[in-house]
């Protein structure tokens, strides 16, 4: 299965171009660091490229201040990772190992630098992808979470963290203390988050992290835009994309990770182009790192909660915190978030064995146990193909006597054909036990009920539409679903019933409930806000 960035291991240390080190030294100065000083440091801004000239810079260890890989950089090579592209935080601490020489340009001028040379901007978004691909596997990171297995707090941090691929370091509270390194041996023992090498978070939340990381609206150098894209689904992903190759100033306002709904997908095998298959948290990520590299930028994790129309005609949105954007055109691409199900004791029992995405960090709580899947859409089958790995065994809960109509084929037949897993036709869950984590379910079937004994239950039905902050300025349908297009008395499929809002994606009214289709229409309806802007640009 594809997966995110490079092979940082087998890929080879190819130097930059010369006429690409010479027009970075134009609009870069020399600098120098001896030996044993602090090149670069964890929660520093990536706001300045670095080009190694001569010597040796080394990645730290923050608790022992020992090297922490073998490897160094050396001449010919740069410092950086793929959050340079946003200027966001520095997650490692990297220090000059011998007397050291090196070139620093500004961020904003590497980025339009790239902007100008496709063959530079391949070669440093290829490195820069491996290098979070290698941190995020390998845990080498400036945020420490303690006891997401305890704590609903902790694990909606972790959550954030894992859902947008940031790299980070998990310790269960029932941890082995008898092999812990440095770092572990210095952690509370009590769930916590942890910032660089001993800051603790106090009332950990995403928004905090997300601060500290520099994913909030402190890295935006303005707060008006030619677009603003409300959602980072497939759909908002795309139109991110080729709203920034198009010169649009677009920015993308995400409440919880970047892929949506679609992100917590743990394996999509019909998208073309991937025959291996793809997770939609990478597929999206890949889109992400596209789009920032014409210059869209991504906030997160912040929530729309208002909608308001100035008399010039520009849109302001109102997030969460009370923060304003304004933008002269909106792309509504919220997509829809799984129902919830109208069960005693849920909203107590979610994070704590009551999820809804089955990615690598719900899976663990899978493990010699019974998992229960809800559902009987692609996002469900997928979930319980994945998770049948980890689980005892998967118990796949669909209220309708077939698949055929809600699930892809060639899934629907892996399920059937799959030991691990039981599909239980026209049943429901009508019952949760357990005070502090779920411990089992209660199956009501024709059959009549059965408890099944589980600590992780997945809910993936429905689809609930993400609309009432638009605040009657763009109707929507009886279900909360975006009219366009024909349905809402216009030509355009995309346009609204507002002038400068369009929708896209699973929010839609009638829109094609596939990843496919959502990045079509993001897509396709950059060229027609391209139009409205243009139609409405104010003369000089």
């Amino acid at each position: 299965m594809e997966t995110l960035g490079a092979d940082l291991e087998t890929m080879r240390r190819v130097p930059l171009a010369p006429e690409h080190v010479d027009a970075i030294c134009a609009i870069g100065g020399d600098k120098f660091y001896p030996a044993g000083s602090i090149v670069m440091d964890i929660g520093e801004a990536m706001d300045r490229f670095v080009y190694v000239i001569e010597g040796e810079v080394e990645v730290v260890n923050p608790y022992t201040d020992e090297r922490m890989f073998e490897s160094t950089l050396g001449p010919t090579q740069f410092l950086g990772e793929i959050g340079f592209l946003s200027g966001s935080t520095n997650y490692l601490k990297m220090r000059a190992h011998v007397d050291t020489r090196v070139i620093e340009a500004p961020r904003e001028g590497v980025l339009d630098l790239m902007s100008r040379v496709p063959e530079l901007s391949d070669h440093l978004i290829t490195v820069f992808a491996a290098r979070r691909r290698k941190q995020f596997e390998h845990g080498n990171a400036a945020v420490k979470v303690i006891g997401a297995d305890r704590d609903g707090a902790v694990q909606a941090v972790e959550r954030f963290l894992s859902r947008n691929r940031i790299p980070f370091q998990s310790y269960d509270l029932d941890r082995d203390t008898s092999e812990q390194d440095d770092a572990c041996a210095s952690l509370p023992a009590v769930p916590a988050v942890v910032l660089g090498a001993d800051t603790l978070l106090d009332d950990p939340t995403p928004r905090k992290v997300a601060q500290y990381l520099g994913l909030d609206l402190d890295i935006c150098s303005r707060r008006t835009y030619d677009l603003v894209i409300v959602g980072g689904g497939p759909a908002g992903v795309a139109a991110a994309v080729y709203a920034g190759s198009e010169g649009i100033a677009a920015l993308v306002v995400e409440d919880m990770a970047v892929g949506g709904q679609a992100g917590t997908s743990s394996r999509i095998e019909n998208y073309m182009g991937f025959p291996t298959g793809i997770s939609g948290a990478d597929l999206t990520w890949r889109g992400q790192v596209q789009a920032m590299k014409f210059g869209t930028r991504f906030v997160m994790p912040r929530r729309v909660e208002g909608l308001t129309r100035r008399s010039d005609g520009t849109y302001c949105v109102t997030l969460d915190g009370g923060d304003e954007l304004c933008a002269r055109a909106l792309l509504v691409a919220t997509g829809v978030q799984y129902r919830r199900l109208p069960l005693p004791n849920l909203e107590r029992l979610e994070g704590a064995g009551v999820f809804y995405s089955a990615t690598d960090m719900e899976a663990r709580f899978c493990l010699r146990t019974d998992a229960v899947v809800i559902g009987g859409g692609n996002s469900a089958g997928q979930a319980a193909m994945y998770l049948s790995r980890a689980a005892g065994h998967v118990h796949l809960v669909v209220r309708s006597g077939s698949l055929a109509e809600s699930m892809s084929s060639y899934l629907s037949q892996r399920l059937e054909a799959d030991p691990r897993i039981t599909i239980h036709y026209r049943a429901e869950v009508t019952a949760l036990h357990g005070e502090d984590w779920l411990e089992a379910v209660t199956l009501t079937s024709a059959e009549g009920e059965q408890r099944i004994d589980t600590r992780a239950m997945f809910i993936m039905i429905g689809a609930a539409p993400n609309t009432g902050w638009l605040s009657g300025i763009a109707d929507i349908d009886s279900k909360g679903f975006v009219l366009t297009g024909a349905a809402a008395g216009v030509g355009d499929d995309y346009v609204t019933t507002a002038p400068g809002i369009f929708a896209v994606g699973d929010v839609r009214a009638g829109s094609v409930k596939r990843v496919a289709s959502a990045v079509g229409e993001g897509s396709v309806v950059v060229s027609r806000i391209w139009q409205y802007l243009e139609e409405t640009r104010t003369p000089n």
